[in-house]
């Protein structure tokens, strides 16, 4: 209806101007009946906009009556200029082809045969244009009106460039839009299938897994005893139990509640504290690596509540960092009230155009047969829940950056408890 309105104006202010200039040629035309017409064209936008403040879905039947309304007004006005003879004539072509566009097959066709009538009866009945020139001498009286034909012509061409140009173009765009957003939503209902998968696979794993864990850290207590006289040992086996106990503190929140984590997060954390508790973490289950932290000391710390799989998305990419540099790494944060910026620093032999390609896709990994492929596809999804982005590019001095920036609106315990 929207570009039903635009191209109803485009044809009023058009033949308001060939009225105009036939007039200030001094040939006479039936200026009353030509502008009631297009009176006519200009009452249907003005009820069609109207319609579109009350509502912004318009029926079919609503744009099949101003169509029906555009072939009544154009059939007025071509009967008192010239009939099927007016060079504008094939503006009948312009409610068939909305109709095409945006109305069922049956009215279509209703559409295309009603102009098709009416432009039949204009070949029997109209005004002729000859009735209303100036009585001359036959022969100048001809070349008059044929002149005049011909320039309608001239007109009717570039009024049609201009509206096939302006509508058409858009209703093309409209569809390839239209096709572009079906095609993310497919995109997002696959990502939503592959989370539902894993995290079908999660569960189960965290089930099974729970029994054996649990016979290793019994094991591993007993050992504990058998080799206190055995410092050595019995750091490699104090690690050996901290990262049983990170095992089984993952596996609980695999199983915990999806919404749990949300509804605590009335306590909240400030920003700085979840950081460090994130790095912390990494720390405990890569005790080998050098990590290099870096974020200001003055900031504002805002309070956000504690999601665990921002946590272990930071983790995730930490841990591909580490992968390439054991050695060292780089952590640096930065914010304000809107923004947290991430940046992570490998110094490894940086990403191929292959692996640029593919980065993000799940089971995709660069490891060999080491990873899952699942860390930058988990952490991308899990940014994106808080419209986060993630990108990752080589560093001019080697290896990769990783950049996060995470908009700390829908994080903030504030937003969080106005929200309920």
């Amino acid at each position: 209806m929207h570009r039903l309105i635009i191209l109803r104006w485009v044809v009023m202010v058009s033949l308001g101007l060939v009225i105009f200039g036939l007039q200030l040629a001094s040939i006479p035309l039936p200026v009353l009946h030509l502008s009631l017409a297009i009176a006519a064209l200009g009452l249907f936008n003005i009820i069609a906009w109207w319609r579109l403040k009350q509502t912004q879905q318009t029926t079919e039947n609503e744009l099949l009556i101003q169509l029906l309304g555009d072939i009544t007004a154009f059939s007025a006005l071509f009967y008192f200029s010239g009939g099927y003879s007016n060079p504008f004539i094939w503006m009948y072509l312009l409610p068939i082809t909305v109709a095409a566009v945006a109305l069922q097959a049956r009215n279509a066709w209703l559409i295309a045969g009603l102009s098709i009538a009416c432009y039949t009866l204009l070949i029997f009945y109209h005004i002729p244009l000859s009735h209303l020139h100036m009585h001359d001498h036959n022969g100048m009286q001809a070349n008059m009106q044929f002149d005049i034909h011909l320039v309608g012509m001239w007109l009717g061409f570039v009024v049609s460039a201009i509206i096939v140009a302006i509508f058409i173009t858009r209703i093309g765009q409209n569809l390839r839009d239209y096709d572009k957003k079906i095609a993310e939503v497919r995109e997002k209902a696959l990502e939503s299938e592959r989370m539902l998968a894993l995290g079908t696979l999660a569960t189960s794993a965290a089930h099974e897994l729970g029994t054996p864990l649990a016979t290793i850290a019994v094991i591993s207590k007993e050992l504990s005893q058998e080799l206190k006289n055995q410092p050595e040992a019995l750091q490699q086996l104090e690690i050996l139990r901290t990262q049983i106990s990170r095992c089984k503190e993952i596996l609980s929140s695999i199983t915990r509640n999806a919404g749990q984590n949300r509804a605590e997060a009335g306590l909240g954390l400030s920003l700085r504290d979840f950081l460090e508790d994130a790095i912390q973490r990494w720390r405990d289950t890569r005790p080998a690596s050098e990590l290099v932290v870096s974020m200001p000391s003055t900031a504002h710390n805002p309070y956000i509540f504690m999601d665990r799989t921002l946590t272990q998305a930071i983790q995730n990419l930490l841990d591909n960092a580490a992968d390439e540099s054991p050695e060292r790494v780089l952590f640096n944060a930065e914010w304000d009230d809107k923004l947290l910026k991430i940046q992570i620093r490998d110094f490894g032999s940086g990403l191929s155009a292959e692996t640029k390609k593919q980065l993000g896709k799940p089971f995709f990994t660069s490891k060999n047969e080491e990873g899952m492929g699942l860390g930058v596809y988990l952490t991308q999804t899990t940014l994106a829940r808080y419209a986060g982005e993630l990108s990752l590019s080589n560093h001019p001095d080697g290896g990769v950056m990783t950049s996060v920036r995470l908009p700390l609106e829908k994080l903030l315990v504030e937003k969080l408890k106005v929200s309920k």
